[in-house]
C-alpha cells in the first residue's frame, strides 16, 4: 500500500516535531517535508508533490487564504488540511472558500488528525470545529462531514463586503458605488445572511482570509457602523 505523503506547514518547530512523531507510527502516512511559512510551503509543494499539506493559518508571510491558493497553484493535486488554533466559523468558511478540504482545531489533533488526513486524501471534506456554534458538528471517528457552504455573493455584494471590511461607513460606501444608504444596508444584510456572520469584525476576518480584502487594510473597530 502506498503511503499518504504529507507536508507539515507550521512556524513552530516543536509542534512540527510532535506531529511528525504522531504521524510516524502509522504505516500508511509518511511525512515528506516541513515548512515554516506559506512561501516555503508553496515551494516544497512544487518540489515534493505531497498528497496532503497540513497547514497552519497563523504562519508568517502571506495571509492564510493566499498561502492556500499558492500551495494549490504549485501542486493542484494536493489536498490541504488546515490545522489551527482558531475555532471560529468565519475562518472555516474562508479556508474552504480558498480551497482547503479539511479544517481541524489543534486541541483535537491528537484524536482526529489521522482520520482527517485519511479523509481529505480520499477526496472527502473533513471538519472538526468544536467551539463555533454555527459550524458543522464535530465528526465522529473518521466520518467526514460536508460543511454547509455559504451562498454565492454577487459582484456588488462582494464589493460592499470589501468596503465594509476596510472600515468604510454606510454613507461612504453609498457614495463610492453610487447607491443610496438604504441600498447599502440591504446589501450588508444580504451578505451577513449568506455568510452567516454578524458584525464588522467577523466580516473583516472572512474578507481577509478569503482574499477579498486588500492585504494592507487595517482591521476596523468592532463598534464602528
Amino acid at each position: 500500500m502506498t503511503a499518504i505523503r504529507v507536508l507539515l506547514a507550521d512556524d513552530h518547530a516543536v509542534l512540527r516535531a510532535g506531529l511528525r512523531m504522531l504521524l510516524g507510527v502509522h504505516g500508511d502516512i509518511e511525512v515528506v517535508g516541513e515548512a515554516a511559512d506559506g512561501v516555503e510551503a508553496a515551494r516544497l509543494a512544487l518540489e515534493l508533490r505531497p498528497d496532503v499539506v497540513v497547514l497552519d493559518l497563523s504562519m508568517p508571510g502571506p495571509r492564510s487564504g493566499t498561502a492556500i491558493r499558492e500551495v494549490l497553484r504549485a501542486c493542484p493535486t494536493t489536498r490541504i488540511l488546515i490545522l489551527t488554533m482558531h475555532d471560529d466559523a468565519a475562518y472555516l468558511r474562508a479556508s474552504l472558500s480558498a480551497g482547503a478540504t479539511g479544517y481541524l482545531v489543534k486541541k483535537a489533533a491528537d484524536s482526529e488528525l489521522i482520520s482527517a488526513i485519511r479523509a481529505v486524501h480520499s477526496g472527502r471534506t473533513f471538519v472538526d470545529l468544536t467551539q463555533a456554534a454555527s459550524a458543522t458538528p464535530r465528526p465522529l471517528g473518521n466520518v467526514a462531514l460536508q460543511p454547509p457552504q455559504p451562498k454565492k455573493l454577487s459582484r456588488r455584494e462582494r464589493e460592499v463586503l470589501r468596503l465594509l471590511a476596510q472600515g468604510h461607513a454606510n454613507q461612504q460606501i453609498a457614495d463610492t458605488i453610487g447607491v443610496s444608504v438604504k441600498t447599502v444596508e440591504t446589501y450588508r444584510r444580504r451578505v451577513s445572511e449568506k455568510l452567516g456572520l454578524k458584525g464588522r469584525a467577523q466580516l473583516y476576518r472572512f474578507a481577509a482570509e478569503a482574499g477579498i480584502l486588500d492585504v494592507d487594510a487595517a482591521a476596523p473597530s468592532a463598534g464602528r457602523r
